[in-house]
């Protein structure tokens, strides 16, 4: 019997309709469109005004399901990476089932901030390779401008809202998730952080006065992490499994800054026209970036092709998986 995989046979991308540009936020704090795409390569982001993340991972899921032609109730799993929950509990996982009706689905929430989507997707294989399951869904979805200061210049301009979901399900022609490799580091919690909210600073009115419950962010040491370990790990994968930049047929990197993923491009050798870049028009998603990539360049992807997603996150977290296309579409 061949080995299984789990391999992508379906995925689908969900962004609000409301666009803030690089204008907009000109208006509101001391910034510019040339400041913000030198910087980031970003021009607008998708903001989701009314409504949560399990509202946009809804959207994106039944979509999914619809054009999978798959019955809600067959789905066995959802994984859903996310650090902007509905609530700090239950799960939005188990919010977004009962909304989409994946009612013998169990469910959880992860949280690896931008990796989220890499490491639900490593997490999801493994119920598929031991033939437990037969269909997993893997979600990314984060609503930033939930948990952004719209007076703080250094992380409004970076982030947007968005959903990605994908269906796995089990392959044995060879297709589908091949390895990963995964790393975090806690040490790195003091650059990236939302400091309020958790158990370490519960919900105060000083807290609230402080607004420590947006993000905070180091840029320069985040961005010197993530151009390092990002670049570093998805050559890592590479050699591990002894693939050439000729033999990647795509990188999905995570959107968080052009720089980062033009970084990571060169460490691999590879050239523009293989990179998945979408952050002129969506930012940073969050966990949604690489499934929203995949939903955008869905119609280039051949079955076959080796594709390594890669990311790095708050944390810190990152990594890279390295699949091959299971579809044509």
């Amino acid at each position: 019997m061949n080995k299984i995989h789990a391999a992508i046979t379906g995925v689908q991308g969900f962004v609000p309709k409301d666009v803030l540009s690089n204008e907009d936020l000109a208006k509101m704090v001391d910034t510019s469109d040339e400041w913000i795409i030198t910087r980031t390569g970003i021009k607008e982001r998708r903001i989701m005004k009314d409504g949560a993340s399990s509202d946009m991972a809804a959207q994106a899921v039944q979509a999914l399901l619809k054009k999978t032609n798959t019955d809600p109730a067959e789905i066995e799993l959802v994984v859903l990476a996310t650090v902007t929950p509905d609530y700090p509990f239950p799960s939005t996982a188990n919010v977004l089932c009962d909304k989409v009706g994946m009612s013998n689905a169990w469910s959880f929430d992860l949280n690896a901030a931008c990796s989220g989507f890499i490491y639900a997707l490593s997490t999801a294989s493994q119920f598929i390779e031991t033939g437990k399951y037969k269909k997993v869904i893997v979600v990314g979805v984060d609503k930033m401008s939930s948990i952004i200061d719209y007076e703080d210049r250094t992380t409004c301009v970076i982030f947007g809202d968005g959903a990605g979901a994908v269906l796995l399900e089990p392959n044995q022609e060879g297709l589908g998730v091949q390895d990963f490799i995964l790393h975090s580091d806690g040490s790195g919690r003091e650059f990236l952080v939302q400091p309020a909210g958790g158990s370490m600073n519960p919900a105060s009115i000083a807290t609230v006065e402080n607004r420590q419950h947006f993000v905070k962010q180091e840029g320069k040491q985040v961005f010197k992490f993530a151009v390092t370990n990002m670049a570093e790990v998805s050559a890592a994968i590479m050699e591990k499994n002894n693939l050439t930049s000729d033999d990647v047929a795509w990188l999905v990197p995570h959107q968080a800054n052009l720089r980062i993923i033009d970084a990571t491009a060169n460490r691999m050798g590879l050239p523009k026209e293989k990179v998945m870049i979408n952050i002129q028009k969506y930012g940073n998603t969050t966990a949604g970036t690489l499934p929203l990539c995949l939903w955008d360049y869905e119609k280039q992807l051949k079955k076959g092709d080796n594709i390594v997603l890669s990311a790095f996150g708050g944390g810190f977290t990152w990594g890279a998986v390295y699949l091959k296309w299971a579809y044509n579409s």
